[in-house]
């Protein structure tokens, strides 16, 4: 017998739509007293894979999804000069419309509202559950520890009244373990343009929650978890790892996937090393030439997953590449053949959960770090973008998890990784024995027990 309706508010794109609902269809796994509606927001940058949606929805009919229309975005120069402005803006703007569905759509219905869950990028809409007289819950896409770095933020304001800059000391945070070097805070912290006052924003905003709702477990985060148990902070519930463990294949790729999966089928166990940097992740031909060349020197197989920025659309996904010889070193695909594979997109989550992967050099999106723990699959870190780069920091420094390719790395950079950083990289990585290897096979362990009954 159904007795409360919960409305979940995600932020588009994969990466909060996919964890939201994993946690959605869990809560109705352990309460099915519940019943959930998904406010569907289109992506701002481009229409959101109606197919993939389609899938998702269909593979959990207990949730009941209402697509919202478009409402108008901010204006396209915002999202070149600070994204998380554009983002918070854009969400802020349906507002009234979220509120106007509640009311007119669920309120309507015969079971009570008993709260909203708001993504991260959603905290405006903690005032639309003060208005319905409701609890507000916010779902944090990210990790503790960056949770615990943007609560800091209204404090560290209130203190200084300015954005970081890079010539800063150190900062302690007390959600990470060591100070945090300039080269390890996200662009946000350092942005003039309404990123990092965004953020000063949302975590004021998010100590007006019922409670803060985070994608990790306690095992992994221990440090960072604890240091949110204080005064003034909401209480907090860690309900990872959240991940997709059946990815979901875009329509048109599924002759892809299978080729992908093939080569793997005829490598050797944990022999393969997998280069992947998510939905946004892209470089220029320069750095594709040095990572092939530290592939090569490496002597690993591996699968490597190349984008390219689009020249057209600044805002656009990347797309596959289709002129690699003309990309590539010469001789570089000829000499290669056999022990490594170029593909486009990938199916990450199938990727890493295959027997013939051994590590993964990735972009360090929380995600993906909760896919390859959980898969046991050791990274090196390469950071491009959002949070990426406290995330590669907490892994390589705090938690011992990872090997450092690069931590202060952002998208756009004109610095090149060099072929022997990434072929130091890649052997360290790959080491039959090596310390992170084994550290990570532990933790892989640990995020399975936190998910079962009685778990963290």
């Amino acid at each position: 017998m159904k007795t409360a309706e919960l409305v979940f508010i995600p932020a588009p794109g994969m990466g909060h739509l996919v964890s939201t609902l994993e946690f959605a269809k869990r809560l109705l796994d352990r309460e099915d007293r519940f019943s959930i509606t998904v406010l569907v927001i289109n992506d701002a940058f481009g229409p959101t894979d109606d197919g993939l949606l389609q899938s998702i929805a269909a593979s959990d009919t207990r949730v009941r999804f209402i697509p919202l229309p478009q409402v108008d975005p901010p204006p396209k120069e915002l999202s070149c000069k600070s994204v998380e402005k554009f983002i918070t803006e854009f969400m802020e703007n349906y507002r009234s419309l979220i509120e106007e569905t509640i009311i007119n759509r669920v309120l309507s219905a015969s079971l009570p509202l008993a709260g909203l869950v708001v993504d991260m990028f959603c905290s405006s809409m903690i005032d639309v559950a003060h208005e319905l007289g409701v609890p507000s819950y916010v779902f944090f896409t990210c990790n503790a520890a960056f949770f615990g770095f943007t609560l800091y933020l209204p404090t560290r304001h209130d203190q200084v009244g300015i954005e970081f800059r890079e010539t800063d000391p150190e900062s302690a945070i007390p959600s990470y373990v060591n100070p945090v070097p300039p080269g390890a805070l996200p662009s946000l912290a350092f942005n003039k343009e309404g990123g990092y006052i965004s953020f000063v924003n949302h975590g004021r905003k998010y100590q007006e929650a019922d409670g803060i709702i985070i994608n990790t477990f306690y095992e992994l985060e221990s440090h960072a978890v604890s240091s949110l148990f204080n005064d003034g902070i909401p209480p907090v519930y860690t309900v990872g790892p959240m991940i997709g463990l059946k990815g979901k294949t875009p329509s048109g790729d599924n002759q892809a996937k299978h080729e992908i999966m093939k080569w793997l089928d005829n490598q050797p166990p944990s022999s393969v090393v997998f280069l992947c940097f998510g939905s946004y992740g892209s470089f220029g031909e320069p750095q594709l030439k040095e990572t092939a060349l530290g592939l090569e020197r490496s002597g690993h197989r591996f699968l490597w997953s190349i984008r390219l920025a689009s020249v057209a659309e600044k805002l656009a996904k990347p797309t596959d590449a289709d002129n690699l010889e003309e990309i590539l070193p010469p001789g570089f695909l000829e000499r290669t053949r056999g022990i490594g594979m170029i593909c486009g997109w990938a199916p990450q989550v199938e990727v890493l959960a295959h027997k013939a992967i051994g590590g993964f050099v990735s972009h360090c999106g929380w995600n993906s770090i909760l896919e390859s723990l959980w898969h046991g699959v050791a990274i090196a870190t390469w950071p491009l973008y959002a949070e990426q780069q406290t995330n590669a920091f907490q892994m390589v420094r705090d938690l011992g998890l990872a090997v450092e390719l690069k931590i202060d790395y952002s998208l756009g950079s004109s610095v090149l990784v060099m072929a022997e950083e990434i072929e130091k990289a890649v052997r360290c990585l790959m080491e039959a024995d090596g310390e992170v290897r084994k550290r990570v096979k532990e933790m892989s362990k640990k995020s399975r027990e936190a998910v079962i009954e009685g778990g963290s």
